[in-house]
């Protein structure tokens, strides 16, 4: 058994060690997400920040795609990490699944240094193939897109072969089918046409439906694993919310996804649907949390892993918020006429990405150092009555809050004088981008941007120390099938 408080490999299955390397990149893919974006948050104050070496293009698509790619890794990692203990069996394929990430991580490397120093290339086929795709958030080159399939495709394997080798679980085939989906959808964005709404339209395909559909299937599984590991709850409570999830998200989702259809020329009953079932997806994760915590007090379950607890339900109300309320704020077609392409976007999509998405991979980097410590104690009463995690906790929380109203204020300002006013002109572009309250948004959100990197400093510092020397153990939550 390995010594409490000490980092040892040898505590952790096959599947588990593999997971670790995918949380290693994703938190320094996470640290470049950060720093870009304060470096393009300071270019859109000060244009010249930069010019000719580092330019805001560059920087936005650095820091979309960062966000991007270590949010794959977070999912990657942590199905590895679920995958033995859930299936009770151990990986088949390991070695390959291995390789694949070694090849994935420096193809990622590759694709960084690429956008960095070479940036940008002449307008041929080769360019699209070799350096940047140029289509906004999935600017990766097609060699890199192809690279992307092959990996998702080698992680369906693993978890697939797994689990029809071990126990096969409600997590077990929603899982399965999301790997596959992962795959599958990705692929609408992996083409071109020259008609420009018929690229729009699966373009959407992968910006709605890979992120909004099959990562929030991912998370609701991973969700339920957490909630069994920490505080007990019964499976088949976490299940059938999961379903339930699985049905709101391909059935309202795929529904949904015409309200951004607004803007390419579809037909016009997609306005109003899409609108409507759009803000429906994240309501059953809100309600399995609700439900777990409730049935936890009910037996009087403990909870044996604090910071894990805390980062799920803020992703919990992060996911509701951001996605939901933040998403049908602005999404139906009378106000989206208004809202489209002003910070009033930017806002929904921080808080939306982040309450969605980086709150659950968090929780789950907590949830692998406790076992990976060697099973410590990581309940109350610890060591400085945690502090470290609390602020990290709390500035990231509050800063990325802080980030979204500021936006909020700036895009209801572009809203107001750009697109209702001004009728969307080239001068009512330059009056709202020249007026106080929108340059006073986007310093606001600089200076919250500051304060989520403190809280992101805050969390890397405390998963390097978290557990270390402490000598009690981890009493399990006990979880009744």
């Amino acid at each position: 058994m390995a010594t409490p408080g000490i980092c040892d490999s040898a505590n952790l299955n096959g599947g588990q060690k593999l997971a670790v390397k995918y949380f290693t990149v994703a938190i320094t893919l996470f640290g470049a997400q950060v720093l870009f974006g304060l470096l393009a948050g300071l270019q859109y104050l000060m244009p010249d920040f930069l010019y000719g070496v580092l330019d805001f293009s560059v920087n936005r698509m650095v820091h979309i795609n960062a966000l991007v790619v270590w949010m794959l890794y977070g999912f990657l990692g942590s199905v590895y990490w679920l995958l033995e203990e859930e299936s009770q069996h151990e990986v088949v394929g390991l070695k390959l699944g291995n390789l694949i990430f070694w090849v994935l991580t420096a193809a990622v490397t590759v694709v960084v240094l690429v956008y960095l120093l070479v940036q940008v290339g002449p307008g041929k086929e080769s360019t699209i193939w070799l350096i940047n795709e140029g289509r906004e958030y999935i600017e990766a080159p097609r060699w890199a897109d192809i690279g992307i399939v092959v990996s998702v495709l080698v992680v369906f394997y693993n978890v697939a072969a797994t689990f029809s080798k071990g126990r096969y679980t409600g997590i077990a085939g929603v899982l399965v089918l999301d790997m596959l989906a992962l795959f599958g959808i990705y692929l609408a964005g992996m083409f071109y046409t020259t008609n420009i709404s018929i690229d729009q339209y699966w373009w959407w395909w992968v910006i709605h439906l890979w992120v909004e559909a099959t990562w929030e299937v991912m998370v609701a599984c991973i969700m339920a694993y957490g909630l069994m590991k920490v505080l007990g709850v019964r499976r088949k409570i976490v299940e059938t919310w999961l379903y339930i999830e699985v049905a709101l998200m391909f059935g309202s989702g795929i529904l949904g996804l015409g309200h951004h259809y607004f803007w390419i020329g579809t037909p016009e009953y997609w306005f109003s649907v899409g609108g409507f079932f759009s803000a429906l997806e994240p309501i059953p994760l809100v309600a399995m949390v609700v439900h777990a915590v409730f049935d936890a007090g009910a037996r009087h379950a403990k909870n044996s892993n604090h910071p894990t607890m805390a980062w799920l339900i803020a992703h919990a109300f992060g996911n509701f918020f951001g996605a939901g309320v933040w998403g049908f704020m602005h999404t139906l077609p009378q106000i989206n006429l208004y809202t489209h392409g002003t910070q009033w976007s930017a806002s929904h999509g921080h808080l939306a990405f982040f309450g969605a998405y980086a709150t659950i991979i968090i929780a789950m980097f907590y949830l692998a150092v406790q076992k990976w410590r060697g099973d410590v104690w990581m309940s109350g009463d610890l060591p400085g009555n945690g502090w470290k995690w609390k602020w990290s906790l709390g500035l990231l929380n509050l800063g990325m809050i802080g980030m979204t109203v500021s936006m909020l204020v700036s895009g209801y300002v572009q809203s107001q004088i750009e697109r209702a006013i001004e009728g969307s002109s080239w001068i009512g572009y330059f009056a709202a981008q020249a007026h106080p309250w929108f340059t006073q948004g986007m310093w606001w959100r600089e200076l919250f941007g500051v304060m989520f990197a403190l809280g992101f400093v805050l969390l890397v510092w405390d998963l390097m120390t978290i557990g270390r020397g402490e000598k009690r153990t981890l009493v399990p939550a006990e979880s009744e099938a």
